[in-house]
């Protein structure tokens, strides 16, 4: 094309240089020229690509562009959703142990941390005003259960009255239960492990006056604990005892499988939620009580479920289904009906049967017949 502009622009310089014509016929001139050089060239291009075609079969042809994608088979199999709920670590043997009775802390015989036996005294409240009780009614019960015996042989032998008989006798008996009720106090002055575990805290101190409430104590067993956590009341019927259940611990990064053991049979008015009991496995030592635990539990399972992506999803409305038409694979839309979504997958009811090809990676390029080509690293 440069060279035909190159020589119509010659001749018309060419022809504007002769004066021995009027100006207008020396363009006209000029332009036949220009005209039949043109029509010669023209005739030399169509034989060279000719001539070039039959040597090179592929050349002249129009290249067609496609876009690149992956796709992949739609399959029935196996899809699950899960909820996501907080719960926390409660410990069936977690208490605070406080006095019964009041009195001096005479002696601390444990510290914190210290790993304790069900029974093994840990705290003793001064009671030596209950120990002198306890010797001056001896004392009593010894005359009191002379008189009493003695009582009794008379009345054998019908001497004396009866009611001399049952004075004695419930004279002996009455301090026989005020001995009992001191030796109970005694005991209360003793305070001791009400299971084995572990001294957690120690709020108690030696020389201060204890009182009936008053918490000395936090003893706490590690191993009998569970987790509790609140679920909406719309899952009611969903979960029962015994469904397997993913437990996160956040603080250690660390997930366990678990089972249900207690569904709740109430509606808590406050928050509209039940409670459900999770067990923890034993032998996993490693959490503590009121720990932030988070439950991944079962609410939907379709064993026969097509899914996808939930990413090739587009408007929320279709996905693009590759087909074959004639040698070239073209998308086409297809429209579908959605289901439950989950981790990046979502599952459908309608539009796409197995074995149907789905664009997958690049679907985002393409459009209602547009050509495609599929990358074979897919």
């Amino acid at each position: 094309m440069k060279n035909i502009l190159l020589l119509i622009g010659l001749t018309v310089i060419i022809a504007t240089g002769c004066d021995d014509k009027p100006e207008v016929d020396k363009k006209k001139e000029a332009l036949k020229n220009a005209q039949s050089e043109l029509k010669a060239l023209s005739t030399q291009i169509s034989s060279l690509e000719k001539e070039i075609s039959v040597l090179d079969p592929d050349f002249g042809k129009k290249e067609i562009k496609k876009t690149l994608i992956t796709a992949f088979n739609a399959e029935k199999k196996y899809f699950e959703h899960k909820v996501e709920v907080r719960g926390s670590v409660e410990s069936r043997k977690n208490v605070t142990v406080s006095p019964e009775i009041a009195g001096k802390i005479k002696s601390i015989l444990v510290k914190e941390g210290q790993k304790v036996q069900k029974g093994q005294t840990l705290l003793t409240i001064d009671a030596s005003i209950i120990r002198n009780n306890i010797k001056e009614l001896k004392t009593s019960m010894e005359l009191s259960k002379t008189v009493y015996e003695r009582q009794a042989n008379l009345w054998k032998r019908n001497i004396g009255t009866e009611i001399q008989y049952l004075q004695s006798k419930n004279n002996y008996e009455s301090l026989e239960g005020k001995l009992a009720t001191l030796n109970s106090q005694l005991d209360q002055a003793i305070i001791k492990a009400p299971f084995s575990g572990s001294i957690d805290q120690v709020m108690a101190k030696e020389g201060e006056i204890a009182q009936p409430g008053m918490p000395l104590f936090r003893v706490v067993n590690p191993e009998d604990v569970y987790i509790k956590s609140d679920v909406s009341e719309r899952f009611i019927g969903v979960f029962k005892s015994g469904d397997k259940v993913d437990v996160h611990f956040p603080s250690q990064d660390q997930t366990i499988v678990s089972t249900i053991t207690s569904v709740g049979q109430v509606i808590n008015s406050q928050n509209r939620t039940f409670e459900i009991q999770v067990d923890v496995p034993s032998g996993f030592s490693s959490i503590r009580p009121n720990q932030v635990v988070v439950l991944q539990l079962k609410d939907y399972t379709n064993e026969e479920a097509i899914t996808v992506p939930t990413m090739v999803i587009l408007k929320g409305s279709y996905v693009f289904s590759i087909v074959k038409e004639g040698s070239e694979l073209v998308a086409k839309k297809a429209h579908i009906e959605t289901g439950i979504s989950y981790n990046n997958a979502t599952e459908i009811l309608t539009g796409i049967n197995p074995g149907q090809k789905i664009a997958n990676k690049g679907v985002r390029d393409l459009a209602e017949g547009v050509l495609v080509s599929l990358n074979s690293n897919n």
